[in-house]
């Protein structure tokens, strides 16, 4: 259980974070007053993803380790630079891809502690 609500603060801190994106790039070459960005629907998504990540993260620390549960959080850049290269086509080299991969070996170990 403890592993799904890790994998589901992950997530939601990940829609968060896309949701920023389309946010800002939304607000690109646009001359608008700030009280017109704070009506994009992207961001409330943001924060919404955002808050309810937090919360979901409070419960991963009432039952994992934080030396265990933190670390794993980098399952984020994998899932981020998923989104990157497909969803908004940016390029992605062969050592990032690497170093994703690394980040999916050391996951996996302190998967198997915890």
């Amino acid at each position: 259980m403890s592993l799904w609500l890790l994998l589901f603060a992950c997530l939601l801190t990940c829609l968060g974070q896309v949701a920023q994106k389309f946010a800002v790039e939304s607000w690109r070459g646009v001359d608008s007053a700030w009280t017109e960005k704070l009506r994009s629907p992207w961001l409330w998504l943001a924060l919404f993803a955002l808050g309810a990540g937090l919360l979901v993260w409070l419960l991963v620390l009432q039952r994992l380790p934080v030396g265990i549960a933190y670390p794993m959080l980098s399952l984020n850049f994998v899932i981020i630079t998923l989104i990157a290269r497909f969803a908004f086509k940016e390029p992605v080299d062969v050592q990032h891809w690497f170093g994703v991969l690394l980040v999916i070996g050391g996951v996996a170990l302190l998967g198997q502690q915890s």
